[in-house]
């Protein structure tokens, strides 16, 4: 996970202070501030979230950048909260349940990680698909939350094979 000075976040505790900065950011506050900093990201720049002081007291840099590339529509400001609330509400909901969330990681960069648990909503008939990625670079002490919408077609269910009639019931 995120790496000071060589030491390494647990996964849970990272994930609960990830969750916490984007709905601080986002869903907590001003809506005037919440969507200023929205423009930003969709203008492609990445924001400073805050720093948070460690147990050992040393200091990371949480940033956050969207990438909305795969957005089917228009993106505005309701549909990227809507999206990231529905985000946030699944992380938090399986962190309290204990559930192990699956990691993604970059092939060749361990610290380039996309976390397995998305958020689907429908805008207008187009269906989006956010999910929380990380990108931790242990030099500069800096964390940039990555928020990213999917192609949707990826997970839509695959129709089952039709039968052929040669399948038997034994």
């Amino acid at each position: 996970m995120a790496q000071n000075s060589n030491k390494s976040i647990p996964r849970d505790q990272f994930l609960t202070i990830s969750v916490n900065l984007l709905h601080k950011a986002f869903l907590d506050n001003r809506r005037t501030e919440a969507k200023n900093v929205f423009r930003d990201l969709a203008g492609g720049r990445t924001v400073h979230l805050t720093n948070v002081v460690m147990e050992d007291k040393s200091q990371v840099r949480f940033d956050v950048a969207l990438d909305h590339s795969e957005y089917r529509g228009k993106l505005n400001f309701g549909g990227f909260r809507a999206s990231l609330g529905l985000l946030v509400a699944q992380l938090s909901d399986a962190l309290r349940a204990g559930k192990d969330i699956k990691v993604f990681s970059a092939q060749n960069n361990p610290d380039n990680v996309v976390f397995g648990l998305s958020a689907a909503t429908d805008d207008e008939g187009d269906i989006n698909v956010m999910v929380l990625g990380a990108d931790s670079n242990a030099t500069r002490g800096t964390i940039e939350l990555r928020l990213q919408y999917l192609d949707p077609a990826q997970f839509a269910e695959q129709a089952p094979a039709p039968a052929t009639g040669t399948e038997s019931l034994s």
